[in-house]
């Protein structure tokens, strides 16, 4: 009688352990994801800052933009103006690129 609640105690603390186990690693892939999520967010947070930056900088005059040229800091990004050519601007922020046109002034009266 003696042996088998030996065995028995034995039996549960080895069904214990494996859960503590299991427990420790679903713990862990929680930690993972919750960890990804967050990352994610700020990403999301740091796409949607520079693509509101990048709206403000197209909607510029050409006389503007020609003032603009080359890189800037704005807060945490750099935004990068060129003119490929004479009525293009190709702006950059961060992973987000556009390209817009502004005509030339006319001189006609």
């Amino acid at each position: 009688m003696r042996a088998e609640r030996g065995v028995v105690l034995v039996e549960v603390l080895v069904a214990v352990l494996i859960l503590g186990i299991a427990g420790l690693a679903l713990m862990e892939l929680c930690g993972g994801g919750l960890r990804a999520t967050i990352a994610a967010e700020a990403r999301e947070h740091e796409q949607a800052d520079a693509e509101r930056l990048l709206s403000a900088y197209t909607l510029l005059k050409r006389t503007e933009l020609d003032q603009r040229l080359g890189d800037r800091r704005v807060g945490p990004y750099v935004v990068n103006v060129q003119r490929p050519e004479r009525e293009l601007y190709r702006i950059a922020v961060a992973d987000l690129v556009t390209v817009v046109q502004r005509d030339e002034p006319s001189n006609a009266p």
